[in-house]
């Protein structure tokens, strides 16, 4: 006969069989699976970084976006460079989950911390719901590339959104290894895919047959007419505003220190070579687009479909079979991609809340690790909330853009910081070059957070600037209560405080009927040894109270009296406290009150029955001198063992 309750049965059969503690260290993903895992953010942002940047450039100046492009992106790169180099510090000092929080920590302490967990924690709810929205528009743009204007396929945005969440926290609730093997491959695809592009516009363009997209389609983002002077008549606000969408490309990229816990031994070093490995294909990845969209000058549609990687695809395959599946073959590994990369915070996310959570800033109930040893409780909670964001906007990209950088770059800006800080205090090789670098990645992100709050604020940045210092309180607050509850447990510890203070025990037996269950509670008073027992019935209902005293008076199975309550106005708990208290009020009573608990398993048992002893038990939890102690019994096992009973049989 199995145990098991029919929801954790259901459990198993979703999630598989569960592992054991012990598994932990198989659970680890080498270096390719972690990359295709943990990097599929960040390469993935390549498909929609330098379109972001285009949707500012081009209502303003027109054509020469296209030109203007190329330096904000070199600016992009730059920055690329440095906070790779800051990263590979992290991942190599720092080889515990946590990333730019535990740089912080250590380095600035734990309540200054914690402006690194927020941002961390808004961050990947944001890349959830971003990545998985810009998938769905590169399914939508496939459509219209390849089989027409599919216009109608639109409103399936939101909900094929809301879809693939869900199945990345499904397969995510399966593990690590499930889930790495499942997101890996897509990461690999895409970069064949945008490999091919690159190759094949490199030929067509050598011998001139590169075509344009048309600027002047219907849906296109309106075109500004360029001005003169300084950079095409772009002002300054203009170009930052476009270095601060590109910068959408760079998300993710502390993923990898976020997630250092899941590679194998030795963990730095694998985790440093990832993170090298990921950030050179993100440069030549992004690179490639935005050269692309200067020679083909693929310009963002308003409604955000076609994408411009999607345009570039088309224009390098041209017509035909074969430029069509080549166009498939992009999309859907775009597609794939976005999706997966939207896993790389159901991988990250849990981990840092679990490891905020162990320092007492986050419930914690999110270190614990689960049926197939993810930290199921922190994937739970980034599914309902980036759920309930990608609701709120509708699924559209060009309104999450603006909340996604903030939280990233103020993670790179305590990081780098942190890093400063680290060297400063030490003595150690080459310190200078690194206090150098990382002061310059800290300087750099901190202007990208400013200009991405002061461009974008209107846009839906102004909302993350509330979240921030809301979100270090609140987290702030979680960790006082801890500490005041530790300390109020912690107490006096005086030799001998183990030892009983008061003077008299009294054990309250609460009788609903007279059967098993409650004889079952008074034979458990009686091993208690205390100095009295009482069998207490709350009456409500005088004719029933008569007749259950007049069957405790008849019966031979216990000597203990039932003494009868009046509750005239019903209210069982209030009559059951003011018991308690009078029972205890002379300081040197402890009471004991004992509720039976009938159990039944099937479904019927438990709608034809209330629990109402074990409601009146929960109102004296807050008494002092009172214990409340629950004495299950198994009534649905009682039935079958009536059941089995063999009948006599007549003589």
């Amino acid at each position: 006969m199995t145990l098991d309750r029919p929801a954790y049965r259901i459990k198993r059969q979703l999630l598989g069989k569960p592992l054991t503690t012990e598994r932990i260290s198989d659970e680890k993903l080498n270096n390719r699976t972690a990359l295709g895992v943990l990097a599929s953010d960040c390469i993935s942002s390549s498909a929609y970084g330098s379109e972001e940047m285009l949707r500012v450039l081009v209502p303003v100046v027109g054509a020469a976006a296209f030109t203007l492009i190329m330096p904000v992106t070199f600016a992009i790169l730059l920055v690329l460079l440095l906070l790779t180099l800051c990263y590979s510090d992290v991942v190599t000092i720092y080889t515990r989950a946590g990333g730019s929080y535990v740089v912080a920590r250590e380095n600035f302490g734990p309540n200054v911390a914690q402006i690194a967990a927020v941002a961390l924690l808004v961050d990947y709810i944001v890349t959830v719901a971003v990545q998985v929205s810009a998938g769905t528009n590169a399914l939508i743009s496939l459509a219209h590339l390849a089989g027409g204007n599919f216009t109608g396929l639109d409103h399936l945005q939101l909900p094929v959104s809301v879809a693939v969440i869900v199945i990345l926290a499904y397969g995510n609730l399966r593990g690590v290894r499930e889930a790495g093997r499942l997101f890996a491959l897509p990461a690999y695809l895409f970069m064949a895919a945008v490999g091919l592009i690159l190759v094949v516009s490199a030929l067509r363009g050598l011998t001139g047959g590169l075509p344009h997209a048309d600027l002047h389609a219907a849906g296109v983002v309106p075109l500004g007419t360029p001005g003169e002077g300084w950079l095409y008549g772009a002002s300054l606000f203009i170009v930052l505003r476009s270095f601060a969408n590109g910068g959408s490309s760079l998300t993710g990229l502390e993923a990898i220190s976020n997630g250092i816990s899941a590679f194998r031994e030795p963990q730095g070093r694998n985790a440093r070579r990832t993170l090298i490995t990921m950030s050179v294909i993100l440069g030549i990845l992004v690179l490639g687009v935005s050269t692309l969209a200067h020679f083909t000058h693929a310009v963002p549609y308003t409604d955000g479909t076609p994408t411009v990687i999607a345009q570039e695809a088309h224009l390098a395959f041209g017509g035909g079979v074969l430029g069509t599946v080549g166009l498939v073959f992009v999309q859907l590994a775009t597609a794939l991609v976005l999706y997966t990369g939207a896993n790389t915070p159901f991988t990250g996310f849990p981990y840092l809340a679990s490891f905020v959570a162990e320092d007492r800033f986050l419930p914690r109930v999110l270190t614990r690790r689960g049926h197939r040893l993810a930290f199921s409780n922190g994937i739970i909670a980034l599914t309902v909330v980036s759920l309930a964001l990608l609701l709120a906007t509708g699924a559209s990209v060009d309104k999450l853009v603006a909340l996604y950088a903030i939280g990233v770059f103020t993670a790179f800006t305590m990081a780098g910081a942190g890093l400063t800080v680290y060297h400063l205090r030490r003595q150690d090789r080459y310190r200078r070059t690194k206090i150098t670098l990382n002061a310059l990645a800290a300087v750099t992100s901190a202007a990208v957070v400013l200009i991405f709050a002061v461009t974008k604020f209107t846009e839906g940045a102004w909302l993350v600037v509330v979240v921030f210092p809301l979100g270090v309180w609140t987290l702030t607050r979680i960790n006082r209560e801890y500490r005041r509850e530790a300390a109020a447990l912690q107490g006096i510890q005086a030799p001998g405080a183990d030892r009983a203070v008061y003077r008299r025990h009294l054990v309250l037996v609460l009788v609903e009927t007279l059967d098993l269950a409650t004889l079952m509670a008074l034979r458990y008073a009686h091993e208690l040894r205390p100095d009295e027992i009482r069998a207490v019935h709350f009456s409500i209902d005088e004719a029933y109270a008569r007749r259950l005293a007049a069957r405790w008076e008849a019966t031979s199975a216990t000597a203990v009296p039932l003494e009868l309550v009046n509750c005239p106005d019903r209210r069982l708990r209030h009559a059951m406290k003011e018991l308690a208290y009078r029972s205890t009020e002379d300081g040197e009573t402890w009471l004991t009150v004992l509720v039976p608990r009938r159990m039944y398993t099937n479904a019927l048992g438990k709608m034809l029955h209330r629990g109402t002893g074990e409601k009146m038990g929960k109102t004296l939890t807050q008494l002092p001198h009172v214990v409340v102690t629950i004495l299950p019994f198994d009534v649905s096992r009682a039935l079958r063992a009536m059941e089995e009973r063999p009948r006599s049989r007549p003589q």
